[in-house]
C-alpha cells in the first residue's frame, strides 16, 4: 500500500497542471454530439484520446514557457494552483458527463431513433482514463527512446548536432516501426482475411440454373470467382415477377455482371471478360445500362441499382467489377489509385463498345458509385470523351470529402445555397439531393447530360474536414441540415477528432442517414438522371415503401445471420 500511495505522488508531480486544464476541457468537448450517433465504447476512446491531445497541447506550452524563462510561482503557489486546477476540471468533468445524455439525445431526435436512458458516464470515463495512460505510456517511452538516441549522439558530436541528428533518427526508427512493420502487418492481416471470407460459398446463394445469368450454366464467368459481393449482387436481383407484381405491368429480367478479383490476373482482363459477359446476355439491347464502381470490398448498394431496375420494368443492365477484398478506408489507404485504375478500364472497354453502335439502337448510358465507388467512378470520366459522344448522366451517392469533382463544384456553389446541399449554376448539368429532394433554388431543365449527387448531411464520409483541426467546417453554417444536431458545436482539434470517428460510424446510422442510403431517395435520384415512365404519386409511394420493406428484411436476415 505505501509503494502505491508513493507511485500515486510521483505520478501527480509529473503530471502538468496546464495540461490536465486543457485535457478536461477537450474531454468535456468530446461529450458534445457532431454527426454521428456514439456507444458508450466509442465515446470513451474519444474522449481519452481528445483528453490526451489537450493534456499534450498544455504540456508543451509550459516546456515553452519555461524555455522562453518567463517567470515562474514558487512551489507552494504552484502546488495550490494545481489543486485549484485539479477540483475545477473534476467538476468542468462531471458536468458534461450529466449533460452528455442530452447531447446524444440530440442527434437520436433528428435520426429518429429511439432516445438513451443513459449515456454510461462511468463506464466513458475509465475508458477515457484507459486511452489516456495508454496514450501517455507510449509518448513516454518514445521521449525516453529519443533522450538515450540524443544522449548517445552527443558523445560523438557538438550538441547542437547531436541533438538535431538524435531526433531526426528518433522520428525516422519511429516512422519505419509505425508505418513499415505494424502498419503493413495489419494490411497483410486485413488483406488475408477479407481474401479469404471474400471466397466463401454462402450456402443460402446457390448457384443460378439459368443459362442468361451470370456465373450460370453458360456464363462466361465462373460462379466461384465472383467473389461473395459478386454473387450477392448477381443473387439479390428481382425477377420479372417480383417486379410486375409491384408495377403490375410487363417486366423483364435485369441483367446483372459481375466480375470478381478471380475473373482475370489484370483489371483490363476483367473488364475485357466483364464486357463480353455482358454482350452475351443482351446488355446493350436493355433501355439502359448502368456502369456501377463497387466500394472497397465490391460491395454494391442494393438499395439503388434495385430501384432503377423497378422504374423501368426490369428493361436494364448493369456491369461492376472488383478491385479490392478490402473494405472502403483500408483500400484507399494502401491501394489508393487501385480502384480508380479498375472503374476507368471498365468504364473504357464499356464505352468503346456502346460508342461504336448506332445511336438510335443503343442504350442510355449512365455511371454510379457509392462512397469511395463514386469517387473512383468520378475519375473514370475524360473531359474529351464526353466532348465526342457523351453518356447520359451519373448518381454518385455518399461522395467521400477527397472526391475532387465534388469539391470543386460544392466550392463554386452560387451564393447563399448551404455546402451540405448545393446549387450550382442553373441545374442543368449537377445537382444535389438530399432526404428532402433537391435544394431551394431555380433549376433550368435538364442538359443532355445529368449528374446527380446524392448525399446527406450527417454523412461524414461526404462531410469530413481536415480543416476542421483549426476552423469550423461551411457546412456547419446556419442553416443546418435536417439530420445534424442543433447543438453541435465547432471546437479546434475535438471536432475533427469527433469528426474522423464519425466516417467509422456512419454505416452504423439508420436508414436514411449517415452513410447509409435509402432506397426511397435513391428512387428520387435515379427519376432526376435517368427518368422512364411516367408514374402517379400512389403508385411511386407504393414503390418506395416496397423496397424500403425489402431493405429492412435484407438487414434483418443479414444480422439474424
Amino acid at each position: 500500500m505505501p509503494r502505491l500511495i508513493q507511485l500515486f505522488q510521483a505520478l501527480r508531480r509529473s503530471l502538468s497542471g496546464m495540461g490536465l486544464l486543457l485535457g478536461t476541457l477537450f474531454f468535456a468537448a468530446a461529450l458534445t454530439p457532431s454527426l454521428a450517433p456514439r456507444s458508450f465504447v466509442m465515446q470513451g476512446v474519444l474522449c481519452g484520446v481528445a483528453f490526451s491531445c489537450g493534456y499534450g497541447l498544455g504540456y508543451l506550452l509550459r516546456r515553452l514557457w519555461r524555455y522562453l524563462e518567463l517567470p515562474e510561482p514558487g512551489a507552494p503557489l504552484r502546488r495550490r494552483a494545481l489543486t485549484v486546477i485539479g477540483l475545477a476540471c473534476l467538476a468542468a468533468a462531471i458536468a458534461a458527463l450529466a449533460l452528455s445524455v442530452g447531447w446524444q439525445n440530440s442527434i437520436h431526435a433528428v435520426m429518429r431513433m429511439e432516445p438513451l436512458d443513459s449515456a454510461y458516464p462511468l463506464r466513458v470515463s475509465a475508458l477515457a482514463l484507459f486511452s489516456f495512460f495508454i496514450l501517455l505510456l507510449l509518448t513516454r517511452c518514445a521521449l525516453w527512446l529519443g533522450g538515450r538516441i540524443v544522449a548517445g549522439a552527443r558523445r560523438y558530436l557538438p550538441r547542437k548536432v547531436g541533438t538535431v541528428l538524435g531526433v531526426g533518427v528518433t522520428v525516422a526508427l519511429l516512422w519505419t516501426l509505425v508505418n513499415g512493420v505494424l502498419v503493413q502487418a495489419v494490411f497483410t492481416l486485413a488483406d488475408r482475411s477479407f481474401q479469404e471470407y471474400d471466397a466463401l460459398i454462402e450456402p443460402e446463394r446457390p448457384q443460378p440454373t439459368q443459362a442468361g445469368k451470370t456465373g450460370g450454366p453458360d456464363s462466361l464467368l465462373a460462379w466461384k470467382d465472383l467473389g461473395r459481393a459478386g454473387r450477392e449482387f448477381v443473387a439479390s436481383a428481382p425477377g420479372a415477377a417480383d417486379i410486375r407484381s409491384v408495377t403490375g405491368r410487363d417486366a423483364l429480367d435485369p441483367v446483372r455482371v459481375y466480375a470478381g478479383l478471380n475473373v482475370g490476373q489484370s483489371v483490363q482482363d476483367r473488364a475485357r471478360q466483364a464486357l463480353a459477359e455482358l454482350i452475351r446476355q443482351g446488355g446493350f439491347q436493355r433501355d439502359v445500362l448502368v456502369i456501377i464502381t463497387p466500394t472497397g470490398t465490391g460491395w454494391v448498394d442494393p438499395a439503388a441499382i434495385d430501384g432503377l431496375e423497378y422504374l423501368h420494368d426490369g428493361n436494364v443492365a448493369s456491369v461492376a467489377m472488383q478491385y479490392s477484398y478490402l473494405n472502403s478506408p483500408l483500400s484507399l489507404l494502401f491501394q489508393a489509385d487501385m480502384g480508380a485504375d479498375s472503374a476507368r478500364a471498365l468504364f473504357s472497354e464499356v464505352y468503346g463498345y456502346w460508342k461504336q453502335l448506332p445511336r438510335q439502337e443503343r442504350p442510355r448510358l449512365y455511371l454510379h458509385g457509392l462512397s469511395l465507388g463514386a469517387m473512383n467512378s468520378e475519375k473514370s470520366l475524360l473531359l474529351f470523351e464526353m466532348l465526342e459522344d457523351p453518356i447520359h448522366g451519373a448518381l454518385w451517392s455518399g461522395p467521400p470529402f477527397m472526391s475532387s469533382d465534388w469539391r470543386r463544384i460544392t466550392r463554386d456553389r452560387n451564393a447563399g445555397s448551404p455546402a451540405w446541399l448545393p446549387v450550382f449554376r442553373d441545374g442543368a448539368f449537377v445537382r444535389f439531393l438530399n432526404q428532402d429532394g433537391q435544394a431551394p433554388g431555380k433549376h433550368e431543365d435538364w442538359g443532355p447530360l445529368r449528374i446527380v449527387y446524392l448525399q446527406y448531411a450527417s454523412d461524414a464520409v461526404t462531410f469530413f474536414d481536415q480543416h476542421a483541426l483549426y476552423r469550423q467546417p461551411e457546412w456547419m453554417n446556419a442553416p443546418r441540415g435536417p439530420d445534424v444536431s442543433p447543438q453541435f458545436r465547432w471546437y479546434p482539434v475535438v471536432t475533427f477528432l469527433q469528426l474522423a470517428l464519425d466516417m467509422s460510424l456512419s454505416m452504423g446510422a439508420p436508414l436514411g442517414y449517415g452513410h447509409v442510403y435509402a432506397p426511397e431517395h435513391y428512387i428520387d435520384a435515379w427519376r432526376e438522371v435517368a427518368p422512364g415512365r411516367s408514374w402517379t404519386d400512389e403508385d411511386l409511394l407504393d414503390l418506395k415503401q416496397h423496397l424500403r420493406r425489402r431493405m429492412l428484411a435484407a438487414q434483418e436476415d443479414l444480422r439474424g445471420g
